[in-house]
């Protein structure tokens, strides 16, 4: 790409991350038997999501972050968890949006999952260090662990951003504080979401909480990335639209309207310091964690033997 002129490569690499944005939007929605009778919806909706707005905005990869996504769903749908692996290891060029899914698939003991990851990621590290020698290496992994020195030149502007995170950050309460309410509140949504796992909740469903944990809990995210939640949205849409219509389905109806259109009033956490796209994640994860709970046979025992004893008390 370096042989054309710099016009040449930017229509390109915008061409390419809108095709790549495409096919995966439209890989998924193919699955979603429910929604398969609002095509023009469907286009419109993808067309204006902010995620995918700022992706050509900004001429960021996160397409390509996105596809190791959906990738990784495609193959943990035909079973295919090795695959899955290999998928999103491919993350490792950003590593902060691996980390969920790491914690995640460790929890909930998916040995094949967690071994395909840690081979691609390593494939990647010895394919460059047989290229450019261990120097490069070294430092880009200094560059990495050393990312919170550099915040202040990597997020210059935290109403952009849409994590846990910057979240406390935006409150403007002393930094030492901040870092450990967001590690306490990064823990919380991690549990949550091993928890949905191991759940008895369909895939689409549970791959959508992952996807939204993904963006809370990484250490760094810009609105670019947001573009990865393409999937979730759509999942949990089917989901719903397949559901009996009652108050559950109504509050996270809402909740999914309003966390589709929040990148948009991103800029408005300038004034309030609160950042209502991360607000609007954490209740659709505990909303989604609390669907799962309901399925747990467990806590349905439990709460048949409380009627039981209830009935019994009565008689």
């Amino acid at each position: 790409m370096a042989r054309f002129r710099y016009a040449v490569v930017l229509v390109i690499w915008l061409a390419a991350s809108a095709l790549l944005y495409a096919l995966c939007v439209y890989m998924v929605w193919r699955t979603c038997a429910s929604l398969q009778q609002e095509q023009v919806a469907f286009v419109g909706l993808a067309a204006a999501f902010p995620g995918f707005f700022h992706l050509i905005l900004w001429g960021q990869s996160s397409a390509v972050a996105l596809a190791c996504f959906t990738l990784a769903y495609f193959a943990l749908r035909k079973e295919k968890e090795f695959l899955a692996g290999l998928a999103l290891g491919s993350l490792m060029f950003k590593p902060q949006l691996g980390l969920a899914t790491g914690v995640v698939f460790f929890a909930a003991r998916r040995w094949k999952v967690v071994l395909g990851a840690g081979l691609s990621a390593a494939a990647q590290m010895l394919a460059a260090w047989a290229y450019y020698g261990w120097g490069p290496i070294r430092d880009w992994m200094r560059t990495v662990f050393g990312v919170f020195n550099s915040l202040s030149v990597l997020e210059p502007k935290l109403y952009q951003t849409h994590s846990l995170r910057t979240f406390w950050d935006l409150l403007l309460i002393p930094p030492h504080i901040s870092l450990a309410l967001y590690v306490i509140s990064a823990s919380v949504v991690l549990i949550a979401t091993v928890m949905v796992w191991r759940s008895q909740l369909h895939l689409p469903v549970r791959y959508s909480g992952l996807l939204l944990a993904t963006v809370l809990v990484s250490p760094h995210l810009i609105v670019y990335d947001f573009v990865i939640l393409a999937p979730a949205f759509l999942l949990l849409a089917d989901w719903l639209v397949a559901r009996p219509r009652d108050a559950f389905g109504r509050r996270m109806g809402t909740v999914l309207y309003f966390a589709y259109l929040s990148p948009l009033l991103g800029p408005l956490s300038q004034w309030v310091h609160v950042q209502l796209s991360v607000v609007l994640m954490s209740a659709a994860v505990f909303m989604i964690w609390h669907a799962g709970q309901r399925m747990n046979p467990s806590a349905r025992g439990n709460e048949s033997s409380l009627g039981n004893a209830s009935l019994e008390a009565s008689a």
